[in-house]
């Protein structure tokens, strides 16, 4: 499994400010939710559209573009399989309950708003978006003394992981190059799903890029899948956690393993500072609008370490953890990069 579950005692929860959807806004489509999933089944059915959190077929916030950006041609001739982040979160029910409920209205809400809005959105300028539900493990499991509830809630929203991804290739797929794309506990699932499918596999001739965000990947976790080399790489992954400069959380210096982090605004795995004029744009917490120039990156000790973003009321953020932040932070970096691969991939063939 990818590392590491001590990592998640560090993650920012509930005080986002400038980052991704940590406001109660999703609350306001609450309601639709609770009367689509009234009385619906226990365990999700990738058949019905409902248990997709994001879906070609359907409207939803993954489909969102920003009014910062302008003038794009949309080409989605690849998939992109999305695993959100850990949203069921709530101290009231940790140790009582370890996955969530397939049904549960606020809980999608909140997944959609947040982490399929900010995050899985960078993917619709190049990408068909698929994005399931799942009985994601309560953030609890992570860091619990109880190593036996927790592996079996892991164990159980991987389950729901797999057999989405099984429909998505029966019934999808067709042939069409993938991206598979994750952060947080959507990357510990990710890496054990790129081992079962890809690595060594057919499957892995089709695999444009995974990004595969915001936990330690260990530079001895793949055999054969390799971090990317540069910014037009492909068939690789790419993976970085971020935080301030000068900070260094314990349990990054208690790592036994080397990671493997790629510097979202230089794509590259060396140490060379990039600066905030690299960063080409940052979603926050208004997602309709897009900050320039917000922070420059460097790769240390397994990390990406960035100086303090230069945003609105920036002076009153003292955070030094900025996990929430993985994907928003390097929003267009990312958004643009997934199309030089895309060429570069089409190219290839």
């Amino acid at each position: 499994m990818i590392d590491s579950k001590k990592a998640f005692l560090f993650i920012p929860v509930i005080s986002c400010f400038i980052l991704i959807a940590c406001s109660p806004a999703y609350k306001s489509y609450q309601e639709s939710y609770e009367h689509e999933f009234t009385g619906k089944a226990l365990v999700p059915d990738y058949a019905d559209l409902r248990y997709w959190a994001a879906h070609p077929w359907k409207k939803d916030p993954s489909d969102s573009i920003s009014t910062g950006i302008k003038g794009e041609t949309i080409d989605t001739s690849v998939d992109v399989f999305f695993l959100h982040p850990t949203t069921l979160t709530d101290k009231e029910s940790q140790g009582k309950i370890w996955n969530a409920d397939i049904n549960d209205a606020e809980l999608n809400a909140k997944t959609d708003y947040s982490s399929i809005l900010y995050q899985a959105s960078v993917f619709n300028k190049s990408c068909r978006v698929f994005a399931p539900r799942y009985r994601q493990a309560h953030l609890y499991s992570f860091f619990s003394k109880d190593t036996v509830s927790s592996k079996a809630a892991l164990e159980l929203a991987y389950h729901d992981i797999k057999a989405a991804f099984d429909y998505y290739l029966k019934y999808y797929n067709n042939g069409r190059p993938i991206i598979i794309a994750s952060h947080s506990q959507g990357t510990f699932h990710a890496g054990r799903l790129l081992k079962e499918y890809f690595e060594n596999k057919p499957l892995q001739k089709q695999l444009v890029c995974a990004y595969i965000i915001g936990l330690s990947v260990p530079t001895n976790y793949f055999s054969s899948l390799k971090p990317c080399a540069d910014s037009s790489a492909t068939g690789c992954f790419v993976s970085w956690r971020t935080f301030r400069e000068g900070y260094l959380p314990y349990y990054v210096k208690n790592e036994t393993t080397s990671s493997s982090v790629v510097n979202p605004l230089t794509w590259r795995m060396d140490e060379l500072p990039a600066t905030r004029k690299e960063n080409k744009g940052s979603v926050l917490l208004n997602y309709k609008k897009i900050y320039r120039h917000t922070n420059g990156a460097r790769i240390t000790n397994g990390v990406l370490w960035i100086n303090k973003p230069k945003v609105p009321f920036g002076f009153v953020y003292n955070r030094k953890n900025y996990h929430a932040g993985d994907i928003n932070l390097f929003y267009l970096n990312i958004r643009e990069n997934i199309e030089v691969r895309k060429k570069q991939f089409f190219s290839q063939r």
